[in-house]
């Protein structure tokens, strides 16, 4: 699931992301920072991974979630799908306002 938060006074949009997997550990990996994985933490009152990242206003970005080191996941509730070079698909979010 993603949530979109906008600052009137900042050029940016605070994305939370969530995700339910099963599994030890969850990490984001987005284009907007060369696919370097950024953490999730796992909340204990309804088990989802969820991060918070701020991203500049009116862009397309694309991001996976990878569970455990190998299981890759996309987000049903992204803006968008598109195709990556991998045979499979990258979930988009959308920062227009």
């Amino acid at each position: 699931m993603i949530g979109k938060k906008f600052f009137k006074t900042k050029n940016e949009c605070e994305i939370t992301f969530e995700v339910e997997a099963e599994g030890e550990t969850a990490a984001l990996l987005t284009d907007m920072n060369n696919w370097e994985p950024i953490p999730m933490s796992k909340r204990r009152k309804d088990g989802l991974f969820h991060a918070k990242v701020r991203f500049p206003n009116n862009g397309r970005y694309q991001f996976r979630y990878l569970v455990d080191g190998t299981s890759w996941l996309n987000d049903d509730t992204a803006d968008d799908q598109l195709p990556n070079e991998h045979g499979s698909h990258n979930s988009v979010v959308d920062t227009s306002a």
